[in-house]
């Protein structure tokens, strides 16, 4: 491997998209635990200097590979604000499958999962993520607390067996059968009745 040396400045983002990438990938499948900057360095073929020159350190290196992007974050906002209360629960499978199904989505997920289970930066950045776009329309009701982290267990969940583990037979049920299974839980906790005294559900 040559010696560093920054480049022209289109060189240079070239290079730090790169690392991006490796990063991504390395972080989706060793999590931040086993992920190292060498590793990374040595997936995207550049000296570790260039990353620690870009990105800082090892935390800085991964923030934005854990962070979806603001276009799709900006469109699930949108697909929550148009769907009827009552469809909520299949809109928001609707959601998970198409997520999962865009490669460069997946993978940023993916590396989401992996990392908030370690590194408390990647935990606050998946909890706001989850609570602010993904739980976006779930609003003015008592004990919202309570009933996000119920639809919350259904998506995270869901996620890590399908889509991480790969747990069979969920890995393999087809996208109309496991929406059919999924969405009435999901519907049941949005029209879930809390009241702050007695989180249990009222008539």
């Amino acid at each position: 491997m040559t010696p560093y040396s920054p480049g022209p400045r289109d060189a240079r983002g070239v290079l730090a998209a790169r690392i991006l990438a490796a990063a991504r990938a390395e972080f989706a499948e060793n999590g931040a635990a086993g992920t190292t900057i060498r590793s990374v360095a040595r997936v995207a073929n550049v000296d570790p200097a260039l990353i620690y020159y870009y990105f800082g350190s090892k935390s800085g290196l991964l923030e934005a590979p854990t962070t979806p992007p603001l276009l799709w974050m900006n469109e699930v906002g949108r697909a929550w604000a148009a769907a009827p209360r009552d469809q909520l629960g299949i809109e928001l499978m609707q959601t998970l499958i198409d997520s999962w199904a865009d490669d460069e989505i997946a993978l940023t997920l993916r590396a989401a999962l992996l990392t908030a289970a370690h590194d408390p930066s990647a935990r606050i950045r998946m909890r706001t993520i989850v609570e602010g776009q993904l739980l976006g329309l779930v609003t003015g009701h008592a004990r919202e607390d309570l009933r996000r982290g119920l639809i919350a267990s259904q998506i995270l969940g869901l996620a890590l067996m399908r889509y991480v583990w790969k747990l069979e037979p969920i890995a393999s049920l087809s996208t109309d059968r496991i929406t059919a299974a999924v969405a009435p839980n999901l519907q049941y906790y949005i029209d879930l009745t809390l009241t702050p005294s007695n989180p249990e559900e009222t008539p």
